[in-house]
């Protein structure tokens, strides 16, 4: 094996890129992202995180992660997100609350 002790140059480590990954192309999608890690949400179930984030309002969407916060302890907490956000009576209200 050969037994490389030589340093890099110093302009070898500035010209060395980073990957950064790319940022998201809506702002549903941001906001789907970090519903998905706060909530712990399983692999099968991501797709409808995205889907809800960009049928529904973010405000709608916050609040829904706010109440689940504040109403739901446990690690199941994203089926009693999805509760709210499909939920009739919740869209009722966050309707009513625009007009």
């Amino acid at each position: 094996m050969k037994n490389d002790n030589s340093f890099d140059k110093l302009g070898d480590l500035f010209n060395k890129k980073k990957e950064i990954p790319s940022p998201p192309a809506y702002r549903w999608q941001d906001l789907a992202l970090s519903i998905i890690k706060e909530l712990n949400i399983p692999d099968f179930k991501k797709s409808s995180v995205f889907k809800a984030c960009r049928d529904n309002s973010r405000e709608f969407i916050e609040r829904c992660l706010n109440d689940t916060k504040e109403l739901c302890d446990g690690k199941d907490k994203w089926r009693y997100f999805f509760k709210l956000v499909s939920s009739p009576n919740t869209k009722k209200d966050a309707i009513d609350k625009k007009t």
